[in-house]
Parts: C-alpha cells; structure tokens; sequence
C-alpha cells in the first residue's frame, strides 16, 4: 500500500478499550487500597475503613466489567481466549528470542506475530488465571467472612495475597514493555492502540506481520491521517 506510514489499521474497538481502562483503573483502585490493608505501617491511611469501601468498589468493576463485556460481545470474548490459549512454534521462538529483543535490541530473530504476541498471550493467561483467584478469594473473605472455617478463611487469605503479588509484578512489567521501553517508543504500538484504536500499517507490518496480511488482504485500513494528529503517537507494545 502507498504511504503506509500515513495510514492506519483498526487493532482494538471500542468495548475492548473500555473493557481495558476499566480493569486498569480497578486494578490501580485495588493495589493502592490493598497495600493500605496488607501492610500495618500504612493501616493509618486506613481510617473510617474509606480504604476498604474504595478497595470493594474497585472489586466490583474489576468482576462487573469483563462480565458485562463478556454478555455483550461473547463472539469477541470466545476468539480472545483462543487466540490466548493458542501457541504455536512462532510463539515458542518468540520466548526464545525476546531476551535478545527486549535487552539488545535484537529484532533479527523475533517470529512474526498475530493479533497478539506470545508475551501479550502470557499477561492475558496470566489476567484470567489470577484474576479469578483474586476475585473468588475476595468473595469468600467479603461475603461468607462469618460463616467460612477459619482454615479456609486463612488460606483464602494466603491465596489472594500471593496472587496479588503475581499479577502487581507483572503488572509492571506490562506497563514498562507497553509504554517506557525504548523500542517500544520507537516503533509505537500498545498504548496508543488502547487511546486510538489504531496502529500505524508500518507497526501492524513488522510486530504483528501474520494478522496485518490478513488485514491487507480484507483491506481494511484507515484513510491517512492528519499530519498533526501523528505528534506524539509515541506507543508502545511486543509485551
């Protein structure tokens, strides 16, 4: 296509945005008020329990959310944990070859990739698994507190503070290779995409080489943008 670099390739709609920013927002909600709760030095930012009623509102998007989208756009939901749940040798050799990437700049190696990429696959797993433990220990500990046995009170306990500190590590993680790593700042990608909805052709073509073929073929690329609306599309992804 001409002018690649002046075009546009849709990459995420409108519910998978919100979808996004609704979980990251609850998420954020649950990390700063659950430190609050889980360590004592900080129970004094803690008082009159507003810590906690904020703690279970986040609670109750971070589960509302996906479940209102699932209802919603289930055709959509279904394909995202098959693309998830998904592998194939291309994935196994971006494993092998993101040290390089991600460390050296090394692009060389780096499998071409779908929709999503194997990293992106894993942080999606990773959200599923621990995101249901989170919020059926949570649960447990919020509602059935008086009726639970003390063993299985403690254990919920212990597995929603181990699950947290999973997905709070990878978390970061997500955040860094998505917005501040340097080649993600270079090539543009994941954050805009979650902002936009879109991916500039030279970005789908080089990070997510299989499913831009297949957006090629379909034609579906967006008309060239404004110049100025390009200033700072400074987006990040390969997580």
């Amino acid at each position: 296509m001409a002018n690649q670099l002046n075009h546009r390739v849709l990459k995420y709609r409108v519910g998978t945005r919100v979808l996004h920013w609704a979980h990251a927002v609850s998420f954020v909600a649950l990390v700063v008020t659950g430190i609050f709760l889980y360590l004592s030095p900080l129970s004094f930012l803690a008082i009159d329990s507003w810590s906690r009623v904020i703690h279970r509102g986040a609670a109750i998007l971070f589960m509302l959310a996906p479940a209102i989208y699932l209802v919603a756009s289930w055709r959509a939901s279904w394909a995202s944990v098959k693309e998830a749940l998904t592998w194939t040798t291309d994935d196994l050799g971006w494993v092998a070859a993101a040290p390089g990437y991600y460390f050296l700049g090394d692009e060389s190696r780096m499998p071409p990739q779908d929709h999503i990429n194997t990293g992106q696959k894993l942080w999606y797993l990773i959200l599923l698994v621990s995101g249901t433990l989170l919020a059926l220990t949570g649960v447990l500990m919020w509602w059935l507190k008086a009726v639970l046995p003390a063993a299985v009170f403690q254990w919920s306990v212990f597995v929603h503070d181990i699950y947290f500190i999973v997905v709070l590590s990878m978390f970061f993680v997500h955040v860094y290779l998505s917005v501040l790593h340097p080649l993600m700042r270079q090539h543009g990608g994941a954050f805009g995409s979650m902002v936009g909805g879109t991916v500039s052709v030279d970005y789908a073509r080089t990070h997510h080489a299989k499913w831009y073929r297949r957006m090629a073929e379909s034609e579906q690329v967006i008309e060239p943008e404004p110049a100025p609306a390009r200033v700072g599309v400074a987006a990040m992804e390969n997580k």
